[in-house]
């Protein structure tokens, strides 16, 4: 597996456990309280962790402007999770490009989320890219080029 991509799982399992148990990010990793599944969390992992953390709010009203009716809250803990990191990605690391943040949110939501979790989480990751003009390539969900920003944004009920 890859640095960074084993890095963005190790700081997706830290934000998950920072929502179960209330904990902060700094506290889970310095009482060692994450899965060391992947072994220790890389710099990397920290750093997003952290930088997602600590730019929740932006990060979350970017989430919610784009994600037309579904509420922050009402997302799976997993799918918010994923969202918020690959926004902390393309927002705030300085040469990471929309489409790998996008690609590989994809990758966590097919590994961690439910059966519908890569295509939302490419519709509104697409969608955030776009409105930031960012250029986004293709994303595969489900064996199908898919193109971002045209999935699942606009699902009623959740």
């Amino acid at each position: 597996m890859l640095e960074r991509t084993r890095a963005r799982r190790q700081a997706l399992q830290m934000l998950y456990q920072r929502e179960i148990t209330g904990q902060d990010i700094r506290t889970i990793i310095d009482t060692r309280a994450y899965n060391d599944e992947d072994g220790e969390p890389s710099d990397y992992s920290c750093e997003i962790a952290l930088g997602t953390e600590s730019n929740q709010a932006a990060i979350d009203a970017e989430i919610e402007a784009t994600s037309q009716h579904w509420s922050l809250m009402r997302m799976p803990f997993v799918d918010r999770n994923i969202l918020r990191l690959a926004v902390y990605e393309i927002f705030y690391e300085d040469g990471m490009p929309a489409s790998v943040a996008i690609n590989e949110a994809v990758e966590l939501a097919k590994a961690y989320g439910g059966d519908d979790s890569p295509k939302f989480v490419n519709g509104v990751l697409g969608r955030i890219a776009e409105l930031r003009g960012a250029a986004v390539d293709t994303a595969v969900v489900d064996g199908e080029p898919t193109e971002p920003g045209t999935d699942a944004i606009d699902t009623e009920g959740a």
